[in-house]
Parts: structure tokens; C-alpha cells; sequence
């Protein structure tokens, strides 16, 4: 899946192309994948709600703040690799009746912590019927 974002943090909502694949590859049952392979990126899953994406925002910046960190010698970008730490960059969802089992109040949202830039997601869907 490619994700072209337009900040330098950013949540992207994932969970319809994420759908989408499943349903074009006929799973009814199985697992699904979403890995990120960049070191400044994650992968979560909460609440599409715009307070709560904000304070999500705000919460990484009030864990990683600003500051003097040995890698910004090099990439000056040592905050957003701490950020993504902090999350993580993969999440395993079951699918069931050809989607996402997620919670009613559930999204799987792809997280820029150093763009904007063009990404690369690697999603794979398994059946296990």
C-alpha cells in the first residue's frame, strides 16, 4: 500500500484500504497484516475521533518533546525515531465476514512522525477457513 502524507505528524484512517484489500482478496476469515518498514512511522489503532487524534498528538509530543538527542547529529530527525518507538509499527487484526473485526469504535490509522513523504505499507491478509 502506498501512503503519500502531507505533514510532519500526521494520523492517516487506513481502515477502508485496508477493507478494500481484504474484500479483493475474497477472505472471509483469516488475519490481517499491516507493517510499516520505516523508522519513523507507526501503526495504531483507536478512536477516528478529531479531539482524541489531537491529543494523541499532543501526548507524543509531551513524551518526546523537543530537545538535544544524540541522532540529530546526522538525520536531525532523533525525535520522530523515539516517537515511532513508542508505538510501534505493526498491528495483526482478525478479519471475519470479509472485513476488519475491529471494535464499534475502532481504526487502524497509519502515523507520519517525519514528513511529509512518500510511504510504503506491507499488508498481508491470510485465510485461516
Amino acid at each position: 500500500m502506498n501512503i503519500q502524507t502531507t505533514s510532519r505528524i500526521q494520523l492517516i484512517d487506513i481502515t477502508a484500504s485496508l477493507n478494500k484489500g481484504i474484500a479483493e482478496a475474497g477472505i472471509e476469515t483469516g488475519m490481517a497484516m499491516a507493517y510499516s518498514p520505516h523508522t519513523t512511522t507507526a501503526i495504531i489503532i483507536n478512536e477516528n475521533e478529531p479531539g482524541l487524534k489531537e491529543d494523541i498528538l499532543k501526548l507524543l509530543n509531551l513524551i518526546v518533546p523537543q530537545g538535544r538527542y544524540a541522532h540529530d547529529r546526522i538525520d536531525n530527525n532523533a525525535r520522530s525515531h523515539l516517537q515511532a518507538v513508542v508505538l510501534g509499527n505493526n498491528a495483526c487484526m482478525p478479519v471475519e465476514n470479509g472485513g476488519l473485526a475491529l471494535g464499534t469504535w475502532q481504526s487502524v490509522f497509519f502515523v507520519e512522525l517525519d514528513g511529509p513523504r512518500h510511504r510504503k505499507l506491507a499488508v498481508r491478509i491470510v485465510d485461516t477457513e
